[in-house]
């Protein structure tokens, strides 16, 4: 049986339900055309995505490089798709809400870690959500960091 098709305000709805609360995130970031994907635990607290990862980490280099990620949630039979742009900040460094947030939302403070690790403070520019080839039309909820249902 298909999926029911969801309008853009609904997927828009569903699309924030999965940012606060679901515990991981899929992120993709390249080099010289080599692309890197990795699953991380992700915080949201309203406007951003807060990520964290080793500072050497290939996501950590390549995102400080390029200035952005590409991050997916869901399944593939439900899946968002969020373009965005990455400020890497050592989480020393990371003003106190992103730390606190990140925390909170994981139970995990990279903080105090052995190995120097860095946020990833994603800005979403672009979000698209889809759960069938129904809603492949209008699966733009997000365009230019603004929602289209609203």
């Amino acid at each position: 049986m298909a999926d029911a098709v969801r309008t853009p305000a609904e997927r828009a709805a569903d699309t924030l339900a999965r940012l606060e609360g679901d515990a991981d995130v899929w992120a993709a970031t390249a080099s010289a055309g080599h692309p890197h994907l990795v699953p991380l635990s992700l915080a949201w607290d309203g406007a951003h995505v807060i990520l964290a990862t080793p500072a050497a980490s290939p996501t950590a280099r390549n995102a400080a490089a390029a200035g952005d990620v590409r991050l997916a949630l869901g399944t593939s039979r439900d899946v968002t798709i969020i373009d965005a742009t990455a400020e890497v900040v050592p989480c020393a460094d990371a003003p106190g809400p992103v730390a606190r947030c990140y925390a909170a939302r994981t139970g995990w403070d990279p903080r105090h870690e052995d190995v120097p690790h860095v946020y990833l403070i994603a800005t979403p520019r672009t979000m698209r959500a889809w759960n069938s080839l129904a809603e492949m039309s209008e699966r733009t909820i997000m365009r230019d960091g603004q929602w289209t249902s609203a």
